[in-house]
């Protein structure tokens, strides 16, 4: 038991463990542990779980080149170039480039017609409401109900008339040709935790590389066609540039800094980031409005521009990694545990009938070891009349013998006791069947005896007043234990027990009268030998009532007096052993 205060600290513990000799198991645990062996390495490289990680830090710039002509009605033939198809401004690591453009041109502030949308129409001027309007309106009405087209009358409206009455985008797209636009994206990466600093222009990228690189035959190479990318994300090109979308372009940073395996480069990836299918979605694609002014005759003139266009979010992540001493003993103590695996599996294949049943019982009972509670007593019992030992608790109010079992064990056969029964045996040295009647030749129990106890079924059982002492040699009716031979040759012969006593103590003097006690506990000790074998763990054999007075009538206390059934004091698995080893 663990001491107290500091000399209790000072100890150490281990768990028990059983060797099993055995090339199967032997060959199946190495195996085993090989395999969980060569999955750690191979998870260790390939995570890199020897290493510190850290997060990167990223800016990102593009410039977008390209020209293209298209012809817009009512004003002809344009030649747009970066500044035209770029849109208005750049959002931070993104850029925007028209695919297709929607003009209303010549507008000025002035009154007129309300586009007809979503059923819009009115027949006198009390259908429209002076100052009105709401997100879907051009311009604030002014009250009066005035002519659309021949068929349709709308609200008049304050706006810059001519108001835009287009809201379906060209098909194809004007701006088609943007699909061979190019791109330069310039990424600076920083990993604060190793001072670490990178860009993907690499240092042996020159102006005539940069020139004539194409990701076709360079996956490194930091300018890209437009199409190429659209391409890469799985869409077309000509489909999405009708009403535009958002195209993400994914730069991934995985380095390695260790010096011998030194890795730093980016891995680029597309794919698309909105809806796609305008059907299934409000207000699909992406687009804006923006305006060219001008002065005519001293009247403020814009051209109206509703641009449709793909817009390309550049999203930077990744990681380095540098070697650790410190997470590689975190990494292989935490691996540590797989190797408990084997254990279990072994365990397991042990506890099945895959493996033998007598090797799995033998190694369970030796592996685990019961404690029962130190208030709960539990007797085995031996009937001459089975073969199995039974395992009761003890109980203050009903007999031993009556007491249900709570579990039925085999009885594990003591071969000291067997190899001493087979030297009995010898020529010479056999059974005196003279000095005991056959066991037919025994009368029966006699149920109507008056002093015979209830509970026996031997008819030689004394009553008793504790109930734990009740119990008799048999379960069912029949001649009793003691009326064996072997009885009297293994239990109660004199020379038998004077050898065992001496082979304990071999310096005692040879046995007297007054050694009666010891002979008599060497008895009890040889019975439970033969009739229990080797008993479970933490139980406690009894012994039947005819058997431990007919011990105590050859060897009796001179005093007749007994301590009786007390658990645990004679009883000892040594003691057991010694007295049942077969070449005394």
């Amino acid at each position: 038991m663990p001491g107290c205060g500091v000399l209790g600290l000072c100890q150490y513990e281990t768990k028990k463990l059983v060797r099993i000799q055995s090339v199967r198991l032997g060959s199946l645990k190495w195996t085993l542990n090989g395999c969980i062996l060569l999955f750690i390495c191979i998870m260790m490289l390939w995570n890199r779980k020897y290493q510190e990680f850290d997060l990167v830090v990223s800016s990102v710039t593009t410039k977008v080149k390209g020209v293209a002509q298209i012809h817009l009605p009512n004003i002809g033939d344009m030649v747009w170039d970066g500044v035209d198809y770029s849109g208005p401004s750049q959002d931070k690591n993104s850029f925007f480039v028209v695919t297709n453009i929607i003009v209303t041109e010549n507008q000025r502030q002035g009154k007129c017609a309300e586009v007809p949308l979503k059923g819009r129409l009115c027949r006198t001027d009390k259908d429209c409401e002076k100052g009105g309007w709401d997100h879907l309106s051009h311009g604030i009405q002014t009250g009066s109900c005035v002519k659309f087209d021949v068929l349709q009358k709308t609200c008049e409206v304050s706006a810059w008339c001519p108001v835009e009455n287009k809201t379906s985008p060209p098909r194809p797209a004007m701006l088609a040709a943007a699909e061979n636009f190019t791109v330069l994206i310039k990424n600076n990466i920083r990993f604060p935790a190793f001072n670490y600093i990178r860009r993907n222009i690499l240092p042996q990228m020159n102006d005539a590389y940069l020139r004539s690189c194409h990701r076709g035959n360079d996956s490194l190479c930091p300018i890209f066609k437009l199409g190429d990318i659209i391409r890469e994300a799985g869409e077309k090109f000509s489909v999405i540039a009708v009403e535009g979308g958002v195209i993400g372009i994914l730069i991934k940073w995985d380095c390695n800094l260790d010096r011998l395996m030194h890795r730093c480069l980016p891995k680029y990836s597309f794919r698309r980031l909105d809806e796609k299918e305008s059907n299934k979605t409000l207000y699909p694609g992406l687009n804006f409005r923006y305006a060219k002014y001008n002065t005519v005759n001293g009247v403020e003139v814009r051209t109206l521009y509703k641009a449709f266009g793909i817009r390309f979010d550049v999203m930077v992540f990744g990681q380095a990694g540098r070697f650790s001493f410190i997470q590689l003993i975190i990494y292989i103590g935490s691996t540590l545990s797989y190797y408990a695996l084997t254990t279990m599996f072994i365990d397991w294949l042990i506890g099945t009938s895959c493996y033998s049943a007598e090797v799995g019982q033998d190694y369970s009972e030796r592996k685990v070891e019961s404690v029962q509670d130190k208030q709960k007593c539990i007797l085995c019992v031996s009937y001459v009349d089975e073969d199995n030992i039974r395992l009761v608790k003890r109980s203050q109010k009903k007999s031993l013998q009556d007491l249900k079992p709570t579990s039925v064990k085999p009885r594990k056969v003591d071969t000291g006791h067997l190899r001493a029964v087979l030297s009995l045996l010898q020529p010479g040295e056999g059974l005196d069947h003279d000095s005991q009647p056959p066991l037919h030749h025994k009368p029966g129990p006699n149920n109507n005896d008056p002093h015979r106890p209830a509970w026996c079924k031997c008819d030689c059982c004394i009553p008793s007043s504790l109930p734990q002492e009740e119990l008799c040699c048999r379960q069912s009716s029949g001649a009793c234990i003691t009326s064996s031979p072997l009885f009297e040759q293994l239990v109660l012969r004199r020379s038998l027990l004077e050898a065992v006593l001496l082979y304990q103590d071999p310096l005692s003097p040879p046995a007297d009268k007054g050694q009666t006690a010891a002979l008599r506990h060497c008895a009890y000790r040889q019975y439970i030998s033969w009739r229990f074998g080797v008993p479970p763990k933490d139980t406690h054999p009894a012994i039947p009532s005819c058997c431990v007075w007919r011990i105590r009538e050859a060897y009796p206390s001179p005093h007749r007096e007994y301590s009786g059934f007390r658990p645990g004091l004679h009883i000892h698995l040594a003691s057991m052993q010694a007295c049942a080893n077969g070449e005394l």
